[in-house]
């Protein structure tokens, strides 16, 4: 419930600060003292439009705050939670807060963190509703009958679960239309990606194949030139029979070995050890010269001249640069291309499977909904006639003795699961013998809208989750025993939750639990609201002069201060 408003510099008040409590609260004064003010404020931080001529006269902007006990509205507390508004300090309070710029712009806040225009106007259809002749009521609207009709027929866990339900099949069906529009979107492209696959898989180009067909074909294309080379070698190292460097080594040999048996002298000693070791040197060059040839002639031997498949591996070649030519990517990047065509071909597939999945999902819940649906379609015919019935009965008392109300159920057509069910709630009336029955808004006038209203929340009172309600003026055009009905009713409903009422009926005042009356004064050159909250004797006084029991000269008669005492202690 609404437990305190603070309003600053808003149209001609400029700082007023109201504390509620539960049960019926009357608001009373003068006409144009500034009781729409409060109901102004109210509708601001439920989420109304502003604009700067909210702003009291050479004020920078105006502001409100409003703070709410939420301890008994779970549909609000788990709407907090949702959007991470929850206060941290305390959970049971939840502070909204709206200003208004003298340009125009407004800012708003729940739970001190900023939030959009939608999000407060979201919260607030949870927390309260304002029924006036000039402010919104969710009367006006189907979804507030439909909630008003399972409300009193006490739906409510059928009601969440047919939501749950529908929701649950909107999300699969968007997520199979998803699937669907990326198949169609993909069915060209999959179908180039398997003619792609399918080449790559016919070349079927090994891990390390292209390396080795290059070092292969080299070796083979080399062949005839190294193998000329080799045998040059060899001749020139030991199979030429003219000169070659075997043979030289060997005439080499001999000839040192001559040279060793000439005529010996002086330095016999130091010529024969470098003799010595000149001779090891050739020797070991001849060595190294035959290891070389047997090397040569060894190599020669497995040097392969193969046309055929050197023939083998320039069309293999060719076959692996045309396809990566084709497909625009470098021959060492072929494989690669395989694995993300099959990876692409293997998500199509997958996607195939969760269609399936998501189309048997959907019959299961269209299934689990139409069951449910045809349940509750039959409950709420039942309740649609003692709905209307009863409010009917209410009419009676509110002086509305030709009018009656019917509860329609509009059938959906259409058999995609809707999160109210298999048909929409429409309140029709009519307030005239013979008259066709109509919308509320179509038919009702102001004053017949708030007591159609009233007497359909009295009769939901019990179920209802609206916590707050705010009537302005309901009482407009009745009197006497209609008046007292009205105020026995509106204290009927403060009994349950929290009613703040904007009258001019003094029957209707006597019945509130907390009365506060508004004035205007003087400030200066500028005029201000004024609200007080009124004691018992205070509270006599303004009853009396709601009587018309105030003279010219502003005094209050005794019968009249009589009559309102009278009035109270009923």
């Amino acid at each position: 419930m609404l437990t305190n408003l603070s309003i600053q510099n808003y149209a001609i008040a400029s700082a007023l600060d109201i504390s509620f409590r539960a049960g019926l609260t009357a608001i009373t004064g003068e006409t144009g003292a500034g009781k729409s003010i409060i109901l102004g404020a109210l509708g601001l931080v439920l989420g109304d439009r502003a604009d700067r001529d909210v702003v009291r006269d050479g004020c920078e902007r105006a502001d409100i705050t409003a703070e709410f006990d939420i301890r008994l509205l779970p549909a609000a507390t788990a709407w907090l939670t949702d959007n991470s508004l929850s206060s941290d300090d305390d959970s049971a309070l939840c502070l909204i807060r709206r200003t208004v710029g003298a340009d125009g712009r407004s800012r708003a806040w729940i739970n001190n963190t900023p939030v959009t225009l939608q999000a407060l106007a979201t919260l607030g259809e949870l927390l309260m509703d304002i029924h006036s002749q000039h402010e919104h009521h969710s009367l006006l609207k189907k979804a507030t009958h439909q909630q008003l009709l399972d409300d009193f027929a006490g739906h409510q866990t059928q009601v969440r679960s047919l939501r749950d339900i529908a929701n649950q099949w909107r999300e699969c069906q968007q997520g199979l239309q998803k699937l669907q529009d990326q198949s169609a979107e993909q069915s060209a492209l999959n179908e180039l990606a398997r003619y792609q696959l399918t080449e790559l898989e016919e070349l079927n180009l090994g891990q390390d194949e292209l390396e080795s067909l290059d070092k292969e074909l080299d070796e083979l294309a080399q062949a005839d030139s190294r193998l000329a080379g080799i045998q040059s070698l060899l001749l020139i190292c030991r199979e030429n029979d003219e000169g070659n460097i075997r043979q030289q080594l060997q005439q080499a040999l001999h000839v040192l070995g001559q040279f060793n048996q000439s005529k010996k002298t002086d330095n016999q000693s130091v010529v024969s050890s470098q003799l010595a070791s000149i001779d090891d040197m050739l020797n070991t060059a001849l060595i190294q010269v035959e290891e070389a040839a047997d090397e040569l002639h060894r190599l020669a031997e497995r040097i392969e001249i193969n046309p055929t498949r050197l023939d083998q591996l320039n069309r293999r070649l060719n076959d692996i640069h045309q396809l990566a030519r084709k497909h625009k990517v470098r021959p060492d990047e072929l494989i690669e291309l395989q694995q993300r065509l099959q990876t692409q071909l293997a998500n199509v597939m997958q996607n195939a499977d969760q269609m399936q999945q998501l189309g048997l999902e959907l019959k299961r819940l269209q299934t689990a909904w139409q069951t449910l649906a045809e349940t509750l379609s039959q409950q709420r015919q039942q309740a649609a006639a003692k709905l209307g019935s009863a409010v009917n009965q209410q009419l009676q008392a509110l002086a509305m003795s030709e009018a009656s109300l019917s509860v329609q159920l509009l059938r959906n057509e259409s058999n995609v699961p809707q999160p109210y069910g298999m048909e929409q709630t429409e309140f029709l009336i009519s307030t005239n013998r013979g008259q066709t029955p109509r919308a509320l808004g179509k038919i009702a006038s102001g004053g017949e809208l708030s007591r159609i209203s009233l007497a359909i929340q009295v009769i939901t009172a019990m179920t209802s989750q609206i916590p707050c309600l705010v009537f302005d003026e309901v009482d407009v055009g009745i009197g006497g025993a209609v008046a007292r009905t009205v105020g026995k009713l509106l204290r009927q409903l403060g009994a349950r939750g929290q009613v703040l009422c904007v009258t001019h009926q003094a029957l209707v005042a006597g019945q509130a639990h907390q009365h506060y009356r508004v004035s205007k004064a003087a400030d200066g050159d500028k005029a201000h609201s004024q609200l007080k909250e009124l004691d018992s004797g205070q509270r006599t006084e303004e009853i009396a002069r709601m009587l018309g029991g105030e003279t010219e000269q502003g005094f209050i008669s005794d019968e009249s201060l009589a009559h309102a005492r009278e009035l109270l202690s009923a």
